[in-house]
C-alpha cells in the first residue's frame, strides 16, 4: 500500500513539473517569436511588397446599443464594436518552428494600423473607447476589435414628428491613406458571404425604448467628385434606419392637448349673453396650447425646412380656438342689440329665426301671435287678441287700484253728477268730445290711460325685438357649434392619419429591391 501511494505521488509530481516546463517552453517560444517578428518591423510602413500595391482592409460594425437620438442637436449616440481585418506579410511565421503557436496578442501601438476613423463624428473624438490588443495569426492575418461609443451627425427630418422615421449614417474611412494605398471593403463571413449590414448580437444588444431599427444596410461608397488620390474618394457607410415609437408623445402631449382643445367647443353651451365667460374659456385654452407649442419647440431642431406634424396640429387647434373666440364676440354683439341701436330687417329674422332652425331640425322661433303688416310703407306689428288679453291681465295685476273707484273721491276731484249725465256715449268720437266739454278731468284720465297703454305696447315691442336678437345669437351659436365640432374632429383625424401612414420604406435604398439582412 505504501509503495502504491508513493508511486502515485511521484507520478503527480512528474506531471506538474512537465506542465510547468511546457508552459515555460511555450512562454519562451512566444517571447522568441515576438522578438523574431518585431526585430526589423517598422509600424510606420504599409504592409506591402511594392509601393503600388494596395492593402485590403475589411470592416464590420456590430451594434450593441442604440443609446439615443438627440433631435435638437441632430446627434446619434451608439455603442458599437468596430471589427477591422487586414494582412501583414511581415508578421507571419511557421507555427511548427515555435511550439505550435498560431496566435499572438500584441498591443495596438506595436503594429501598423490603417487609421480607420468615424468621419461624421460630432464631438471631435475620432478614437475608439478602448484600444484592445491586436490578434495576429501565423499567416500574417491581423484582427482588431476595439469597442467605441460614437456621437455622429444625423440629419433629422421633422415633417411627420412624432410619427417619423430617421436615416442615420456612420461613415468610416482612413484618415491618412488614399484609395491608391488602401482598399476599404466590407467584411466577409465564415461562409464567404459579404456582410452588407450592421451586425447585431441578440444576446448583447439592448433595445431602445423610443426607436425601433427597421433597416441596417452597409455598403461601400465611391465619391466620384474626388480622385483616388483624395481621402474622401472611398468610404464605408453603415446606415441605421429607425422608426419612432410615438406612444410617449401620444400619452403626454397629443392626448392632453386634444382634450384641452375640445373644451373650447363646450363654451357654446353657455348662454349667448355670457360672452365674458366664453372668452375666458377660449383664452385659457389658447394659453394652454401655447405652452404645448413651447414644449414641442424645445424638442425639435431649429429649422425652417419643414414644420412638424404635431406643430401643424397645435397651430390648427389654436386657429380654431381663435375663430371660436372671434365668433363669440360676434354672437355677443348680436345678443346685446336693441331697437335703439339696430333695426332688425325681415330678411335677418326670416333667415335666422325660420330657415336656420328648420335646417337644424327645430321648429321656427317666430311667435305665432305676431303678425307683421305694412301700411303706407310703414311696418307695423299687430298682436292677436289672445296676446293682448294676456298682456292686459299682467298690466292690471301690476297696477294699483284707481282712486276714481270711490264715490267720495269723485266729489273731491270735482266730478259732478250733472256733468257726467250729459256725456254722449253714442260713438267714440262723440264720447271724446263730450268728455272734453263736460268732464275735462275724465278726458285727462283717458289721455293718461292711452299714454300708459301706448308706452306698455312700445315696451312690449322693444322686449320682443330684444328677445329676437337673443334668439338670433343662439342660432348663430348652434350653427357655429356644429361647424367647430366637425372642423375639430375632421382636422384632427386628417392630420394624424397622415402621420399614421408615414412608415419606413420596405427597402432601404430607392431602386434597390434588397433588404440587406442576413440570409
Amino acid at each position: 500500500m505504501m509503495e502504491a501511494r508513493s508511486f502515485r505521488i511521484f507520478c503527480g509530481v512528474v506531471t506538474i513539473l512537465g506542465t510547468l516546463m511546457a508552459l515555460q517552453v511555450q512562454c519562451n517560444q512566444e517571447s522568441e517569436l515576438i522578438k523574431h517578428l518585431f526585430k526589423r518591423y517598422n509600424k510606420n510602413i504599409r504592409p506591402v511588397v511594392h509601393p503600388e500595391d494596395k492593402v485590403e482592409v475589411m470592416i464590420k460594425l456590430t451594434l450593441t446599443n442604440l443609446i439615443s437620438l438627440n433631435e435638437k442637436e441632430e446627434t446619434l449616440t451608439t455603442n458599437v464594436w468596430v471589427e477591422i481585418q487586414w494582412s501583414d506579410f511581415r508578421l507571419s511565421w511557421n507555427k511548427s518552428d515555435y511550439y505550435g503557436i498560431d496566435t499572438l496578442r500584441i498591443p495596438y501601438n506595436y503594429v501598423w494600423l490603417p487609421d480607420i476613423v468615424l468621419e461624421n463624428n460630432i464631438d471631435g473624438k475620432f478614437d475608439v473607447a478602448y484600444y484592445a490588443n491586436v490578434l495576429i495569426s501565423d499567416n500574417g492575418w491581423m484582427y482588431w476589435l476595439p469597442p467605441a461609443i460614437y456621437r455622429s451627425t444625423c440629419s433629422i427630418e421633422i415633417t411627420y414628428f412624432p410619427f417619423d422615421f430617421q436615416n442615420c449614417t456612420l461613415a468610416f474611412r482612413s484618415q491618412t491613406y488614399s484609395a491608391n494605398e488602401l482598399n476599404l471593403i466590407l467584411a466577409v463571413g465564415e461562409t464567404g458571404e459579404k456582410i452588407e449590414w450592421v451586425d447585431i448580437d441578440p444576446e448583447a444588444f439592448t433595445e431602445n425604448g423610443e426607436w425601433a431599427i427597421v433597416h441596417r444596410p452597409a455598403r461601400k461608397n465611391i465619391n466620384l467628385r474626388y480622385s483616388p488620390d483624395d481621402l474622401e474618394y472611398q468610404e464605408i457607410l453603415f446606415n441605421i434606419i429607425i422608426q419612432r415609437k410615438p406612444l410617449f408623445y401620444v400619452i403626454n402631449i397629443i392626448l392632453p392637448c386634444s382634450l384641452i382643445s375640445s373644451l373650447v367647443v363646450l363654451a357654446y353651451f353657455l348662454p349667448a349673453q355670457a360672452g365674458g365667460q366664453k372668452l375666458t374659456v377660449s383664452i385659457s385654452v389658447l394659453l394652454a396650447q401655447t405652452v404645448f407649442l413651447f414644449l414641442i419647440a424645445q424638442k425639435i431642431p431649429e429649422t425652417s425646412k419643414s414644420t412638424p406634424l404635431i406643430g401643424k396640429y397645435l397651430i390648427f387647434v389654436m386657429s380654431v380656438t381663435t375663430l371660436i373666440a372671434t365668433n363669440q364676440i360676434v354672437v355677443l354683439n348680436f345678443s346685446l342689440r336693441s331697437p335703439s341701436t339696430h333695426t332688425m330687417s325681415y330678411s335677418i329674422k326670416h333667415v335666422f329665426l325660420e330657415m336656420v332652425p328648420r335646417f337644424l331640425g327645430m321648429s321656427p322661433l317666430v311667435d305665432d301671435s305676431e303678425v307683421t303688416t305694412e301700411m303706407n310703407g310703414v311696418r307695423e306689428r299687430r298682436r292677436s287678441s289672445f296676446g293682448l288679453m294676456q298682456r292686459a291681465e299682467e298690466y292690471v295685476l301690476k297696477q294699483p287700484r284707481s282712486e276714481m273707484m270711490f264715490d267720495k273721491q269723485k266729489e273731491r276731484h270735482g266730478f259732478k253728477g250733472s256733468n257726467v249725465d250729459n256725456i254722449d256715449v253714442s260713438s267714440t268720437a262723440n264720447l271724446y268730445k263730450s268728455l272734453a266739454q263736460n268732464a275735462p278731468e275724465i278726458k285727462q284720465c283717458v289721455d293718461a290711460c292711452n299714454f300708459i297703454a301706448e308706452s306698455t305696447r312700445q315696451r312690449n315691442d322693444i322686449g320682443s325685438e330684444i328677445e329676437s336678437w337673443v334668439l338670433i345669437g343662439k342660432m348663430i351659436d348652434k350653427v357655429c357649434f356644429w361647424a367647430a365640432m366637425l372642423l375639430f374632429i375632421f382636422g384632427t383625424v386628417w392630420i394624424f392619419l397622415t402621420g399614421h401612414f408615414n412608415v419606413a420604406p420596405e427597402f432601404p435604398f430607392p431602386g434597390d429591391n434588397r433588404k440587406y439582412v442576413p440570409s
